[in-house]
């Protein structure tokens, strides 16, 4: 029953800002209610504010005891949803495969169903001695995906 309620007043308040979208919701048996945003801008505190407000203005606490926490998807939380890798697009990733495969490179394009990464890497001549630049490139469905997480530079 809760859970609905919550559901569709998370439903209205991401309603009212179209660049918000849910990552995670739960609701633990001591009615401790965690929500975790992220947005194609990013999250600011004044998102979570307004996010809580809509939740527990429209809960009644006579009726029940609850807690609320909203807060936004961290920088080192791994990617969840599609619409988290369309964002970081341009951004250097680091992807975690069901064969054991670690690729970090630049995520270049985000669709529904993969993404696609490119790097460079350094290899042995075809002919003759030493080694040579090439551009790589790896097309990984979401369900090959163990962990991705965005690799933060200072420059």
């Amino acid at each position: 029953m809760m859970r609905e309620q919550v559901i569709q007043l998370l439903g209205q308040a991401l309603d009212k800002n179209k660049s918000l979208f849910l990552i995670d919701l739960s609701i633990s048996e001591a009615n401790h209610i965690r929500v975790i945003l992220d947005g194609d801008t990013g999250v600011t505190v004044e998102d979570c504010i307004a996010v809580s407000r809509e939740i527990e203005h429209n809960l009644d606490r006579e009726e029940l005891d609850f807690s609320l926490e909203v807060m936004s998807a961290g920088v080192s939380e791994p990617l969840e949803i599609p619409r988290q890798y369309k964002k970081n697009i341009g951004r250097t990733l680091k992807v975690k495969t069901h064969e054991g495969e670690a690729i970090e490179a630049e995520l270049t394009k985000a669709t529904d169903t993969a993404i696609t990464l490119q790097w460079k890497a350094r290899e042995p001549k075809p002919v003759g001695k030493g080694k040579v630049t090439v551009q790589k490139e790896a097309v990984v469905a979401y369900s090959n995906i163990v962990e991705a997480k965005v690799m933060i530079t200072f420059n």
